[in-house]
């Protein structure tokens, strides 16, 4: 055939019956070769176990799981562990798995070789699961020795379910120390913070913002009490001047009897004084204001003091001149001196009172004037308390949940696997598969023949048809002569086509 004309179909097929032998003979030789092949090569048995993944006894919404990472995550993990070298190592040396004749291959070749034979794939689920959960997954092992290969798939199946308990015993072990660190390490950041806010609230004992209006109440409070001690002092302090002033004119008036009887004109003065005081007195204030009642009192005994100088002044017995014995001062002298020492103590004591009131005074104006400053350490020392409060509770609470946890793990409450189909012993080699070894001969013997026929017409050079002749040679052509055969190729249904040109002589113009 040669190249690089259009083909139709008549050509496909023509070309096909020209070359069927080349096709029916791969073809046929394919299928017998195919199922030779399988019996010659080794077979091996693959072993199944099911596993089944079972949550947690206890509902979620008492006991929370630790382990919260994907279930497929976690096999992938798991599986990388199983397969490990080390935990595959002794399950070859133990079963004497990959021995070649009296040989065996390096470690690491029969630890790669083993790690391909096992297969690990989820179990597919008859009702509808969320994106990342599996039912169970199935344990595949492959091997030349079918109880072998049953063996081995039980050990690597209790070696998932025993690395699915330790693993999940061991990071809810895990959880519970880490959480037990953290809040041993809260507790103490909540301690630290408790004595600051201790040393702090001891130093400014007064002045904390909580003290805030009660300090201003005792402010208002001593402010009113001084003035009160104020205005009680400047009241002694009068009640003293003026009783300073009686007894000063008792003494006068007492030295004055002793030489003449101006006295009683003193006392009428002084009387006469004390009526007009009175008077401007009542006209300020009622009867009971202290002033008025006073002023009263010393009226009273001006009016005694009178009538006493003018009762004693005629009876009056001569002094002897040698006589020098003292005599006692008169009452109303007495009771002036005593009334004069009980107004020093008064107003020494109201004096005291003022100093000391002035003293608390200032000293609560600074807690007043402290505390906003302290009122913002505080709140920060608070803040920082209250952070730490919380954090060491959250932790306490999580470590609490914890050691639920790891007590479910410890229990096996947990989410474990379980064995539902245990390892079963092949009947039947898994490969090679005899009919579908003979079905690819088959597939490869029809392949084998197309490519042979396919390249022995691209090796044909013939011109077969007019069409040939026209498109390679651009001639026209004068004569066809045609193929005498028999009557069996004369029965072709276009008989301008089939017609065949077995001689390579033209006629050319």
């Amino acid at each position: 055939m040669l190249e690089y004309r259009e083909q139709t179909f008549s050509d496909y097929t023509t070309a096909l019956r020209r070359r069927k032998w080349a096709i029916l003979i791969p073809l046929l030789l394919g299928p017998p070769a195919g199922y030779g092949l399988a019996l010659i090569l080794p077979p091996k048995y693959q072993s199944q176990a099911l596993v089944l993944i079972e949550e947690q006894t206890v509902p979620v919404n008492f006991v929370r799981p630790v382990v919260t990472s994907e279930l497929l995550v976690r096999l992938a993990i798991m599986q990388q562990q199983v397969l490990s070298r080390t935990r595959l190592q002794p399950l070859i040396e133990r079963f004497g798995l990959y021995k070649k004749g009296g040989s065996q291959a390096s470690m690491d070749e029969m630890v790669g070789t083993m790690q391909k034979a096992v297969k690990l794939e989820p179990a597919k689920s008859l009702v509808k699961t969320r994106e990342g959960e599996v039912p169970g997954f199935i344990v595949t092992f492959t091997y030349s020795n079918a109880q072998l290969a049953q063996q081995v798939c039980a050990e690597i199946t209790s070696m998932f379910v025993e690395e699915s308990l330790n693993e999940r015993e061991k990071t809810a072990r895990g959880t519970t120390i880490f959480l037990q660190e953290q809040v041993e390490e809260a507790k103490r950041k909540l301690d630290e913070q408790d004595t600051r806010l201790a040393e702090f609230k001891k130093k400014h004992l007064g002045v904390l913002p909580d003290e805030a209006q009660s300090n201003l109440s005792i402010l208002s409070s001593l402010e009113a009490r001084l003035e009160a001690v104020t205005e009680a002092l400047y009241r002694a302090q009068q009640d003293k001047s003026y009783a300073a002033s009686l007894l000063a004119e008792q003494l006068e008036a007492r030295n004055a009897a002793k030489t003449d009887n101006k006295s009683r004109a003193v006392i009428r003065q002084r009387l006469a004084a004390e009526e007009n005081r009175l008077s401007e007195l009542q006209a300020r204030y009622t009867d009971d204001h202290p002033d008025v009642l006073k002023t009263k009192s010393a009226i009273e005994q001006l009016k005694k003091a009178s009538e006493e100088a003018g009762a004693a002044k005629p009876d009056a017995p001569e002094t002897d001149k040698g006589d020098d014995t003292p005599r006692l001062e008169p009452v109303q002298i007495q009771q002036l001196r005593g009334q004069m020492y009980a107004l020093d103590e008064t107003i020494r004591a109201k004096t005291r009172q003022q100093e000391r009131l002035t003293e608390q005074i200032k000293i609560s104006q600074s807690r007043v004037q402290l505390s906003p400053e302290v009122e913002q350490e505080y709140k920060g020392l608070t803040r920082d308390y209250q952070t730490a409060l919380l954090f060491y509770g959250d932790l306490l609470a999580k470590k609490k949940q914890s050691d639920v946890s790891t007590d479910l793990e410890s229990k096996q409450q947990g989410e474990r696997f379980r064995v539902l189909d245990p390892a079963d012993q092949p009947d039947k080699p898994s490969f090679p598969d005899r009919v579908l070894f003979t079905a690819g001969g088959l597939g490869g013997g029809l392949a084998i023949g197309l490519a042979l026929a396919l390249v022995l017409e691209m090796r044909d050079k013939s011109l077969r048809t007019d069409r040939d002749i026209h498109f390679y040679l651009q001639l026209p052509t004068l004569a066809m002569i045609p193929t005498l055969g028999s009557v069996k190729r004369k029965k072709w249904k276009d008989s301008d086509r089939k017609k065949t040109l077995r001689t390579r002589k033209l006629v050319e113009a």
